[in-house]
């Protein structure tokens, strides 16, 4: 499976290529400049390419762009990315306060906006993990969560998402729960400040 991340230049895209990597994976480092995307992927032994050469013939397509830039960049490779592959928004919108973090004030997910610039389908998953966990030695102790709206696109992520972690991969219902898997970004970002510590879920009661 060819595995596209788009911004994967940044502190989580870079994570996430060395785990999916290990686990196997043919994994595509995309940047909008090509040297800088060369020079990361050696670092990390994954192919490095532009954004559009690196989505092209891609079955997933993961985008870990910041969130400010993740619409743009969708309708830049709107074309390129047609409707075959599977694309994954792994982006929150935060706001930042003196009372803390605080999810977007905006009536959709960023995930649900993004299915409206794009003809594939689209999923939203893996927020509730860090760059610094996903990276670490060991895979991190706790739950990965996806959720969206296509059956076939969401057992083809859930199945990826198995190896990311030490938990499980679980289906967390359809793209609108994106609002609250977006949100949970801002939870962890508050309890890592307040604990100084690196925060996970990890969900109890299920077989």
């Amino acid at each position: 499976m060819r595995i596209a991340i788009v911004g994967g230049t940044g502190p989580f895209g870079a994570a996430l290529a060395t785990r999916l990597r290990q686990g196997g994976y043919h994994v595509v480092l995309g940047s909008r400049d090509a040297a800088r995307a060369s020079a990361s992927a050696a670092e990390l032994g994954v192919d490095g390419a532009t954004n559009a050469d690196a989505v092209r013939e891609a079955d997933l397509v993961v985008l870990a762009t910041k969130a400010e830039a993740v619409l743009e960049t969708a309708r830049e490779l709107r074309e390129t990315i047609g409707s075959t592959p599977v694309v994954l928004s792994v982006a929150s919108e935060l706001r930042f306060t003196p009372l803390g973090a605080l999810p977007s004030d905006h009536a959709s997910s960023l995930a649900e906006r993004l299915q409206t610039e794009l003809d594939a389908p689209v999923l939203a998953g893996l927020h509730s993990l860090a760059a610094s966990t996903l990276g670490s030695d060991e895979p991190p102790d706790e739950d990965a969560f996806v959720c969206g709206d296509d059956a076939d696109a969401k057992t083809l992520v859930l199945e990826v998402a198995e190896h990311l972690t030490a938990g499980r991969a679980l289906d967390a219902g359809p793209l609108a729960s994106a609002r609250a898997l977006e949100g949970l970004t801002a939870v962890i970002v508050n309890l890592n400040k307040r604990y100084r510590g690196h925060a996970g879920v990890r969900v109890t009661g299920l077989p």
